[in-house]
């Protein structure tokens, strides 16, 4: 290891850890804020019964959540220790990192006012959400999370006691899910500095190697989804709009650093499942898109 590829991997770890630490806090705050006010009995009324509808609902709640891939997963927990289904709580925890108003944004400005792109990114990610959730419903029954929470209710709790659970749980899961964003920040500036993005994209020829190749290489870079459109447009002249999609609908949905968070807090066996969906029907997706000659 040269200094100057260390200042390197340093450099690209600082600021991995600067885009996503905002979204981090913003995820975290929510978590305490649905510990202490939001009871079992309120999210029963917001979700079907129904596993099918209830991912529906739940994918449509992620899509108006501001949070990054990595602030995403403790609002996830929070939900499922409430009584929140995994398969439907999957649903959430995929759309929420792509399909919001700040990385809808940031995409149409990335890819010079293209509402198609936008379109694309939002659609795949949709459809690619809900099937991974209905399939995950199929799998398990359980929450599948690694510790099991117990709540109590809040119901009942004055004002400031709710305010005052609400910050003490903010900060516990900001220390308990900082530990992973920063070893996943190591691990991906580590990937970046030393795998050659050269060498992926050599081997991006024909119709759908380039989709795998973008999909790896979104794994690999694991930048914040509110600026990922902008990386993927500097790829405009060397991959098709298709695989440009994949790259900005599985990157959010896993990356080196999200992925090392998911396993802080889910099994194993879920998170390898999830991911092997996730991929496969963004795949598909991205793959129909050369069929319809997009």
């Amino acid at each position: 290891m040269t200094s100057q590829s260390f200042l390197q991997m340093n450099t690209i770890f600082i600021s991995i850890l600067i885009e996503a630490m905002p979204f981090v806090l913003l995820g975290v705050i929510i978590s305490g804020i649905i510990q202490m006010f939001v009871t079992e009995e309120m999210l029963a009324k917001i979700i079907p019964k129904n596993r099918f509808l209830s991912v529906v609902v739940t994918t449509l709640l992620g899509a108006i959540f501001p949070a990054c891939e990595c602030g995403i997963i403790p609002i996830t927990k929070r939900l499922i220790a409430k009584g929140v289904p995994l398969h439907a709580a999957a649903g959430f925890m995929l759309t929420g990192p792509v399909i919001n108003p700040v990385v809808i944004f940031s995409t149409y400005i990335a890819f010079g006012n293209s509402w198609s792109m936008v379109g694309q990114r939002v659609g795949l990610s949709f459809i690619v959400a809900l099937l991974a959730g209905w399939m995950i419903s199929f799998h398990f029954k359980d929450s599948q999370l690694k510790e099991e929470i117990h709540v109590h209710s809040t119901a009942k709790m004055p004002f400031k006691e709710k305010v005052s659970g609400a910050i003490k749980h903010t900060i516990d899961e900001f220390f308990l899910v900082g530990k992973y964003l920063v070893a996943g920040s190591i691990i991906a500036a580590a990937m970046q500095t030393y795998v050659k993005t050269s060498t992926l994209l050599s081997i991006g020829n024909g119709h759908y190697m380039p989709i795998i190749v973008m999909m790896v290489l979104a794994f690999i870079l694991s930048v914040c989804s509110s600026a990922d459109a902008f990386i993927a447009s500097s790829f405009r002249g060397s991959f098709a709009n298709n695989a440009l999609v994949a790259f900005l609908s599985f990157g959010p949905m896993f990356d080196i650093k999200n992925t090392l968070m998911m396993l802080g807090n889910f099994k194993g066996k879920f998170v390898l499942v999830l991911f092997i969906y996730v991929f496969i029907f963004t795949f598909l997706g991205a793959a129909f898109l050369i069929r319809g000659g997009l």
